[in-house]
């Protein structure tokens, strides 16, 4: 009796098990998301924060940044975990599938260990997330079962390496055509397979806008989803936000509603798979931009039956051109502080100089009426106002958003105000050669940079007549743009650009290294082309040498030295005038 006694008593604290089980609550789909530039933790923590929890974001792929202090991502991960988000390192590069580049992968897990070793609990990271794309490598046209078979190597390697050393979720980024991929002496029936069972969660690919049909979300994820379900494996399906030429590989013209409507559809239609686990979407910085877009776009207009003609409301409207007596006579305004504190003390040094054109920078932080009475005034002034912003990081793909985030202001305030508060185009200052790529990649900074600027001016030239301009350095009439042998970097960005503000810092006019002979090259491409330069003389001290900077020899030989460039640039009808590097240095300059 006492031995069915206790078998009776274990059958129903099973059975009451299993009920327990059974109607517990559902692990919660995972919403990741990607942020592959780690200074955002240092810069913008609270923004960032802010907009992963306004849309319920519970996971985060953070890039690993070496250069960052261990004690920002403490601060910014214990803040995370106060909110219920989880976060883990993110890493990855395509060379990472070559055995040479093994090394690489063990840095990331000798730094996790590291970094959670020093952390507390609340402060820790929770997983690694590698993002290995080695089909971008030559190697995988030429030699693709080689590298197929080097790349699961690194990732054997890496599995054991980190399971070993640190107690960690281990996930990674795959393509949903991965299951069309068979390497030699592979058990499993495809890669994705492989992959699957192998990593604790993985996240496909699906870069897709449209959820059905052939080429839809749910058939892409079809095969995997079976396999994950087979293997007891954890699948999230992953969306593009970023923009793309292929319109089709990303919901950034569909816009976020579009998306979040999508992503909930995945998670209802999807969520019967035991291997599902959640979405993910690549990444922050194009999410963010995306949501600043659809911010901007104007209320749509009440319809009527019977409408009177009306211009685009789309339209962004700019004012009149400024009606000019004499050359360009332009400087920076750097200090966006300045534009909102010192508006008048900004217009009547230009006054004095008899400046009629000003780049002013803008802080997008601001509200619109923050800059509509400085530009106002600047117009009845006779001066014309373009915003302005740049940085050598503005060259790269990753923070192409940073430059559509200052298009994006400028349309919409132009929209926004009176016609003669507006803004007559866009200035960048973008130079990439400061970094520390343009030395060991040289061509792909180059390539991303020329696409860049080609989306800079497509986006501010869509429904308006906003002009366009950068600044360039003169010996860029040496450098070529990637694949183009008979193209300089000059040449490309005088033909894209309304105007070009050439750098041309010297301190005398004439003379083989003047003002004049450094420009001359792109004064002839200019000609040739139909387009307008603005030469630009620089006032801020400089320790590259004396022959730079007007700093030590002050304002008015300056303008000595620039009352000479009309007569010595006289064949060339692209010189429009001359710019002054920049507001408060000139202001500030001895006399």
């Amino acid at each position: 009796m006492d031995r069915l006694a206790t078998r009776a008593g274990l059958l129903l604290l099973t059975l009451a098990a299993v009920f327990m089980v059974g109607f517990s609550k559902p692990e919660e789909p995972r919403k990741a998301i990607w942020i592959w530039q780690a200074d955002r933790i240092e810069n913008e923590s609270n923004q960032l924060l802010s907009f992963v929890k306004q849309n319920e974001v519970n996971l985060l792929y953070l890039h690993v940044d070496m250069d960052i202090p261990q004690s920002s991502y403490r601060e910014f991960i214990r803040e995370a975990a106060a909110s219920g988000i989880e976060v883990h390192a993110l890493a990855g590069h395509p060379a990472w599938a070559l055995e040479s580049r093994r090394d690489r992968m063990m840095k990331l897990i000798q730094w996790v260990k590291l970094y959670n070793g020093n952390a507390s609990p609340e402060e820790r990271i929770r997983g690694i997330h590698l993002d290995i794309e080695p089909y971008v490598l030559p190697e995988w046209e030429t030699e693709r079962e080689a590298l197929v078979t080097s790349w699961m190597g690194n990732m054997e390697y890496f599995l054991q390496t980190a399971k070993e050393e640190v107690n960690v979720e281990i996930s990674a980024d795959m393509p949903v055509w991965f299951d069309s991929i068979v390497a030699a002496d592979m058990p499993e029936g495809s890669l994705a397979e492989w992959m699957i069972k192998r990593f604790d969660h993985i996240t496909l690919m699906a870069y897709r806008h449209e959820l059905e049909g052939d080429n839809g979300i749910l058939e892409l994820v079809k095969h995997e989803m079976e396999v994950g379900d087979r293997h007891q494996a954890k699948l999230l399906i992953g969306v593009n936000a970023k923009p793309m030429e292929e319109k089709h590989t990303t919901f950034y013209d569909k816009g976020t509603t579009a998306m979040k409507k999508a992503l909930q559809e995945v998670t209802q239609r999807l969520g019967t798979h035991p291997s599902f686990a959640g979405t993910s979407i690549h990444d922050y910085r194009y999410w963010q931009s995306m949501e600043e877009w659809d911010a901007d776009l104007p209320p749509e207009p009440d319809p009527d039956p019977n409408p009177d003609p009306v211009p685009d409301p789309d339209w962004v409207p700019v004012p009149p051109p400024i009606e000019r007596n004499g050359p360009v006579v332009a400087t920076y305004v750097w200090r966006a502080e300045l534009a909102i504190e010192q508006p008048d003390e900004i217009i009547s040094f230009a006054k004095e100089q008899g400046i009629n054109l000003l780049y002013v920078r803008l802080d997008l932080e601001q509200s619109y009426d923050a800059y509509r009475s400085f530009v106002k005034k600047a117009h009845e002034a006779g001066i014309e106002m373009h915003a302005m912003g740049g940085h050598p990081i503005w060259a790269l793909s990753e923070n192409e958003p940073r430059i559509l985030r200052l298009v994006n202001y400028v349309k919409q305030y132009n929209r926004s105000v009176e016609p003669d508060e507006r803004f007559h185009g866009i200035h960048l200052d973008v130079e990439p050669y400061v970094l520390p790529d343009w030395q060991s990649r040289k061509d792909d900074v180059l390539k991303q940079w020329t696409a860049n600027m080609d989306m800079f001016v497509r986006e501010t030239k869509r429904n308006s007549d906003l002009l366009t301009s950068v600044d360039l350095a003169v010996w860029l009439d040496r450098t070529y743009v990637p694949d183009r042998p008979d193209m300089t970097i000059s040449e490309y960005m005088i033909g894209l650009m309304d105007h070009v503000s050439l750098m041309a810092f010297r301190n005398t006019a004439e003379g083989s290294n003047g003002i004049a002979a450094v420009v001359k090259e792109e004064m002839k491409m200019s000609d040739r082309l139909g387009k307008q330069l603005v030469v630009t003389v620089e006032m801020k001290e400089n320790f590259e040498g004396k022959h730079i900077s007007f700093h030590e020899l002050g304002a008015e030989e300056m303008q000595r030295q620039l009352e000479k460039l009309p007569e010595l640039l006289q064949d060339h009808s692209s010189y429009i005038g001359n710019a002054v590097h920049a507001y408060d240095y000139w202001r500030d300059a001895i006399q």
